[in-house]
């Protein structure tokens, strides 16, 4: 039986006319082609290309085999074209936590339609909890989200936490706030958020017990809450945005990794997606 790639190989010297030239159209080494080619000759049982210093012809038996080779050639083409218009589209499942913002979100999605509109994304919302189980049950091929402890997975970026003020709150030109600074304010809590016990023990040990004006699980109502005056809050520095002053406070050093999270057997798979690589690379600036 004559593989594909042996008729290429000859197809491809016929067409260059030269054993190099081919190799290299062919990706091969000039050695490897040439084994190929000799490997050819032994199944049809005679030459099928006549070499010399300066030019490479075609014997008779290469002749014959010539017409055959272009046939078969095309017949393989047509079916590969004919089964990639038949292949559904593939399918992406990627799991977004929460506690991204929105517009970060946007940019990568909109990378990711933009690198394959081919592509079939699904993008899931969820607690991180319940994202990662998804994702051990090979129901999502990634999840962005905090990345806690070891994990499977590309690190994004890396961040630290501030203060979220409306822009002109009276220590929104603050580069630090402490704790008795905020004791007088008004605050909101985040209720997903994965710092929220370090928040709250932060402030009950040094006596602050404000007083909450909302609890939500959505961060664009936190940040609509903030810019209207209703309060303030403790964010990711990635929620920094016009309206919003941000200020480091003092002596709560937690930090959070966000990471394209995947399991080890998955990870083949999603790094096989355009949509995947392109969500991750937008992610990362």
């Amino acid at each position: 039986m004559i593989d594909r790639y042996l008729l290429r190989y000859f197809l491809g010297v016929v067409d260059h006319g030269n054993f190099s030239r081919a190799a290299r159209a062919a990706g091969v080494s000039q050695p490897t082609l040439s084994a190929g080619i000799a490997k050819l000759e032994r199944l049809v049982g005679a030459p099928v290309l006549e070499r010399d210093s300066r030019r490479v012809e075609l014997t008779p038996a290469g002749t014959r085999l010539l017409t055959h080779a272009r046939r078969i050639e095309a017949e393989f083409a047509e079916a590969e074209r004919a089964a990639a218009d038949a292949a559904p589209a593939r399918l992406v499942r990627i799991g977004i936590a929460p506690s991204l913002p929105v517009a970060l979100v946007e940019r990568a999605v909109a990378a990711a339609r933009t690198a394959a509109p081919d592509e079939r994304l699904e993008l899931v919302e969820g607690t991180r909890r319940d994202l990662i189980a998804r994702l051990d049950r090979r129901r999502l091929d990634a999840v962005v989200a905090p990345a806690e402890g070891t994990f499977t997975g590309e690190l994004l970026f890396e961040e630290g936490y501030a203060v979220a003020m409306p822009a002109g709150h009276r220590l929104a030109a603050r580069e630090r706030v402490t704790a008795d600074d905020l004791a007088d304010e008004t605050m909101l809590v985040r209720r997903h958020c994965e710092a929220l016990a370090a928040v709250s023990r932060y402030f009950t040990d040094r006596g602050v017990r404000p007083f909450m004006a909302a609890r939500t699980t959505n961060d664009e109502w936190a940040l609509a809450h903030v810019r209207a005056g209703l309060g303030i809050t403790v964010m990711p520095a990635c929620f920094a945005g016009p309206g919003i002053a941000m200020a480091e406070l003092a002596g709560f050093d937690r930090r959070r990794r966000v990471a394209m999270l995947v399991d080890p057997e998955g990870a083949a798979r999603a790094g096989a997606s355009r949509s995947y690589r392109a969500m991750r690379d937008a992610l990362r600036t």
